[in-house]
């Protein structure tokens, strides 16, 4: 144990000055083609239609969900009008406040208004509500068929408006919804649409990741609002609600299990080569609100990193048409030769080389600044070496897992975390670090055990359990999750063994990391271990049918000036330069790489970009520096 570098490293939060400016070059041109726009434009406010072409001004181009695609949809990213406004307080303010006759601000959708690149810059506080409005020009709906807005993350409680009249309300920070909103058009007239949104962040204690309004160290800027996609799609009023799609090289075939909206359709599955060829068909007729089509395939190519092979899925159901796609591959944890638990792919050992990939962007936060800015972390962590990337405490929007899925790089997705803050640190770090022995049977199904896990709130309990398995099935079908990762290091965490359960019910196809850090209540598939302050070791009990894993390692820290937005730093270890930096990642690395002999199945290593104060990135938060390669 390095008791130095431990205490040296302690989290705290702190009064901090606000971030020196820092665009990724993604943002930087994204900016600089709104400037161009805005000096043509200047003074008109959005357009008829307020985007700017189908990616919108948020550069996310492309279908918002490439696994469930109509060819009826267009976005509504870009410039809204916004105002911000005195909560008038109760439960849920955003669903009684008055609207605000004026919209004085412009806001880029969808950046939260924290992020610099939404052009407002200002936090919206516990004790605020934010309110977004645009008009909007979708086609006119023909019979039978239905308008659809869509929102992909909203953070956090939400009311809906189109020309006045309520549409839907939401709550939840993480996860898409939409709202019906056929009957609230105006028929050969301009359409508006108004969003007003509540954000109380950690003076709540709902699920919210990484944020909080008083940040530091491993802490995040808190952001709000609209956060990802905004977009319409025009529906027929029988349509499919939902796709599950278990594409199976065990039993040689692909079912394609939908939620219709009513039944008495014939589903109609086709299943294509990569090029587009048709391999295989299958129907049924919905007898009820769900139908299941097994389509056998023999001899299926087979998806893996080297060979990330995706085959095409054309769904019909009556006159509703949807677009996917899917890939044969198992993933489970199983006794090698020697009898070691191993992460398999494919019935195959594969020794897992990971980075924990925070998902923030300095210009963005939370909002990517463009679909070329994911792809080039997946490849930039592809080309460090590395086969899986750990999404920490965050569900990223959908086209970042379908890069994922055509590149082959693997993903544990972490559910976000939440509780009662502030959380103890002496309870779910400081005393885990000091000794592993001090949390090894520390129950988290007693109540006073849940008060110092942050989760004693009945309220926050339910919602967690809500999100978790909304995110589930919200992300199952993508090939490229081969591991669900509950909690983390304590935060918010509760009855593990009971969590597992449920997503095994909703999921039994991947392994679960119950609980990633400390707090190991014997479940799941792997036992988790994070370790920055001791020599590395694998610590598997005898005859234990669990993988053993590092998930978490590293930090070591490196400032790079002029790539940071804040003058301090932040990590586990700091160097007197660069030279000696690299060979402590690269020694600490092949450490970890010996211990595959000794039965280590995998590691993620903290991390694949600087955050914030946290300089303990590969690559600088800008990600214009490779540090480790540069």
């Amino acid at each position: 144990m390095d008791i130095r570098r431990m205490l040296a490293s302690r989290l705290r939060t702190h009064d901090r000055r606000d971030p020196l400016p820092l665009w990724t070059p993604w943002g930087e041109g994204l900016r600089a083609g709104a400037e161009k726009a805005g000096k043509a434009e200047r003074g008109a406010g959005p357009g008829a239609d307020g985007s700017e072409g189908r990616g919108g001004a948020g550069a996310l181009t492309g279908h918002p969900h490439p696994q469930f695609a109509r060819t009826s949809w267009g976005s509504l990213n870009g410039w809204w009008t916004c105002a911000f406004a005195p909560s008038p307080g109760g439960a849920a303010p955003e669903r009684t406040a008055p609207m605000p006759t004026t919209f004085p601000q412009r806001i880029r959708v969808p950046f939260s208004p924290e992020a610099p690149l939404s052009g407002v810059g200002r936090q919206l506080k516990p004790d605020e509500l934010l309110w977004y409005r645009r008009s909007f020009a979708a086609p006119a709906p023909e019979a039978g068929e239905r308008l659809l807005i869509h929102f992909d993350s909203v953070d956090y409680a939400c009311a809906c408006y189109v020309n006045g009249r309520l549409a839907g309300t939401h709550a939840g920070g993480y996860l898409p919804f939409s709202f019906d909103v056929t009957d609230l058009l105006a028929p050969g007239e301009g359409d508006e649409l108004t969003l007003c949104v509540r954000d109380p962040s950690d003076t709540e204690p709902h699920p919210r990741g990484k944020q909080l309004l008083q940040c530091g160290t491993i802490w995040y800027t808190a952001q709000s609002g609209i956060w990802q996609d905004v977009w319409w799609e025009v529906v027929p009023g029988n349509r499919i609600e939902e796709l599950l799609v278990d594409a199976s090289p065990d039993a040689g075939d692909v079912t394609v299990a939908a939620r219709v909206t009513r039944p008495g359709e014939e589903l109609r599955v086709s299943l294509l080569s990569a090029d587009g060829t048709p391999v295989a068909c299958g129907s049924a007729v919905a007898s009820e609100q769900s139908v299941a089509v097994r389509v056998p395939v023999s001899t299926p190519h087979l998806w893996g990193p080297a060979d990330p092979y995706l085959y095409g899925l054309r769904i019909a159901y009556g006159v509703d048409e949807v677009t996917s796609y899917c890939a044969f591959r198992t993933v489970s944890v199983e006794p090698d030769e020697a009898g070691v638990p191993r992460f398999c792919l494919n019935h195959q050992p594969l020794f897992l080389r990971g980075l924990l990939d925070q998902g923030y962007w300095p210009d963005g936060l939370l909002t990517a600044p463009g679909t070329d800015a994911l792809s080039a972390d997946i490849e930039a962590a592809r080309d460090l070496g590395f086969n899986m990337l750990r999404k920490h405490i965050k569900v990223e929007q959908d086209r970042w897992y379908w890069l994922c899925d055509r590149a082959g790089m693997l993903v544990w997705q972490d559910m976000v975390s939440g509780g009662t803050a502030p959380y103890n640190m002496w309870q779910v770090s400081q005393k885990p670090t000091l000794s592993r022995l001090a949390c090894g049977h520390f129950r988290d199904d007693v109540p006073s055990h849940q008060e110092r896990l942050s989760s004693a709130d009945l309220a926050f309990r339910e919602e967690w359990t809500r999100d978790c398995e909304g995110s589930l099935r919200y992300l199952r079908n993508h090939p490229c999750i081969v591991t669900w990762v509950l909690f983390n290091e304590g935060w918010g965490q509760f009855c593990a063994r009971d969590a597992v359960r449920r997503a095994r019910a909703i999921d039994p196809t991947r392994p679960i990391d119950a609980t990633s850090g400390w707090f190991d209540q014997r479940c799941g598939d792997y036992e988790s271990e994070h370790n920055y302050f001791r020599k590395l070791r694998v610590h598997r009990p005898r005859g234990s049918s669990r993988a053993f894993v590092i998930s978490e390692f590293g930090g070591l820290s490196w400032y790079v000036e002029g790539h940071s937005s804040f003058l301090g730093s932040y990590g586990y270890a700091d160097f007197k330069s660069v030279g000696e930096w690299r060979a402590a990642v690269r020694a600490l690395l092949a450490e970890a790489d010996t211990l595959e002999a000794r039965g280590l199945a995998g590691y993620v290593y903290t991390q694949l970009s600087d955050v914030e104060e946290e300089t303990n990135g590969l690559l600088s938060y800008d990600r214009r520096v490779d540090k480790l390669s540069s």
